[in-house]
């Protein structure tokens, strides 16, 4: 099966090692990262979203007008705006794409961030109400002919849109999440499933919960499964392990300057600790607490330095190195794979010269063999079935 690299489209330069030094949107560097997922062989990026953070839909559109090729992953919160008016936004986005935008749905893993735009819905209920705006949202993009709906979250009358997407039927659909509740409502619905880089076995049980629960919701086409990390790189496995302990420290040094990432993603408890509360974070801490180190190259103090904030595990080696490592989540049934850096720039040049290409062609001479054992076979069959025939 192919495979797809998804990288971040950020609008300005800082990340958890190195503070901004440029505005939170700023037009030239956003422009600058694109274009250079696009010249080294990455697929697509991400819009990632966050309350206070400059709005993706424009961004993204920005950069659609902007680039032919790379194509956009974007993130939205249901909280921010009524399904029928983000299926208008997302139909205008997928036109000036050309049909390269595929949507990513956030339910919201913390009470604090949601409450930060006016979201004061348990999680169980986001998760009700983001499996309700998906389907209308479904439905506006490939409805010509006016519809009502009267549901838990939402109610309308009559609403046709007078914009389609270029992708037919629609554009993709991308869900993540960890726990029961995630996979229930993604698997449902979404034609990627997201997940954070774990161990190859926890990975593998993520997997098969993920397809268990579109068989429960009636699907036969199943999920792709999309896996994301923080590669650190270096020429040499020394230099690699040195550039990733100073990346650590470099995290924790902007910790205990004052800048807290944690404060901007979690409520303090009452002992004055960040504690996540999504099951993918509280996840990453539990591997993290068990070791260091997994299988060929996963790495975890990244994870335990920010608290399990997002994709935050890293894969750490030489190109080949990590290359082997993606393969080997490929071998499980991940075919999109996700990975940004902490340089945001440099490394996505870096990773995109030295590692994507190692990966693409290994995976075309795997893909080959499998296609030769699938002729082999099927000619073994035709022979046999002469054979019985005679």
């Amino acid at each position: 099966m192919p495979v797809e690299f998804l990288g971040i489209a950020a609008t300005g330069d800082g990340s958890e090692t190195n503070s901004r030094t440029t505005a939170a949107f700023d037009r030239d560097y956003t422009l600058r990262l694109a274009r250079a997922h696009e010249e080294h062989g990455w697929d697509r990026v991400l819009f990632a979203y966050g309350a206070g953070s400059p709005d993706p839909a424009p961004a993204a559109a920005y950069l659609a007008a902007k680039l032919d090729r790379l194509q956009i992953l974007l993130a939205h919160r249901p909280n921010v705006s009524y399904p029928t008016f983000a299926a208008k936004t997302f139909a205008t986005l997928d036109q000036i794409s050309d049909g390269r935008l595929t949507v990513h749905f956030i339910t919201g893993g913390n009470d604090h961030e949601q409450q930060r735009e006016g979201d004061f819905l348990t999680k169980d209920q986001r998760y009700d109400r983001t499996l309700e705006y998906i389907r209308i949202v479904k439905r506006a993009w490939t409805s010509t002919e006016p519809f009502d709906h009267e549901g838990e979250y939402y109610r309308f009358r009559d609403f046709v849109s007078d914009v389609f997407p270029v992708q037919q039927p629609r554009p993709g659909v991308s869900f993540g999440g960890s726990s029961p509740a995630a996979y229930a409502a993604g698997a449902a619905e979404a034609d990627i499933y997201c997940l954070w880089g774990e161990p190859l076995a926890r990975t593998a049980e993520q997997i098969e919960a993920v397809r268990a629960a579109a068989r429960t919701a009636g699907r036969t086409d199943l999920p792709r499964i999309q896996v994301a990390f923080r590669p650190i790189i270096a020429p040499t496995e020394e230099l690699a392990w040195e550039k990733a302990y100073r990346t650590v420290d470099a995290i924790n040094a902007r910790k205990a300057s004052g800048d807290q990432l944690a404060r901007r993603r979690y409520r303090p408890s009452a002992d004055g600790s960040f504690r996540p509360e999504n099951t993918g974070s509280q996840r990453l801490l539990e591997i993290a607490a068990a070791g260091e180190r997994y299988d060929r190259a996963l790495w975890t103090p990244t994870a335990a330095a920010t608290g399990g904030a997002g994709n935050s595990n890293a894969l750490v080696g030489t190109p080949e190195t990590v290359a082997q490592a993606l393969l080997d989540y490929y071998d499980l049934g991940v075919d999109i794979l996700s990975a940004r850096g902490y340089d945001l720039l440099d490394d996505a040049i870096d990773f995109g010269r030295y590692v994507i290409p190692l990966v693409r062609e290994e995976v075309a001479k795997r893909d080959a063999e499998r296609a030769a054992e699938r002729a082999a076979r099927a000619e073994q069959d035709r022979h046999q079935l002469i054979a019985l025939q005679a």
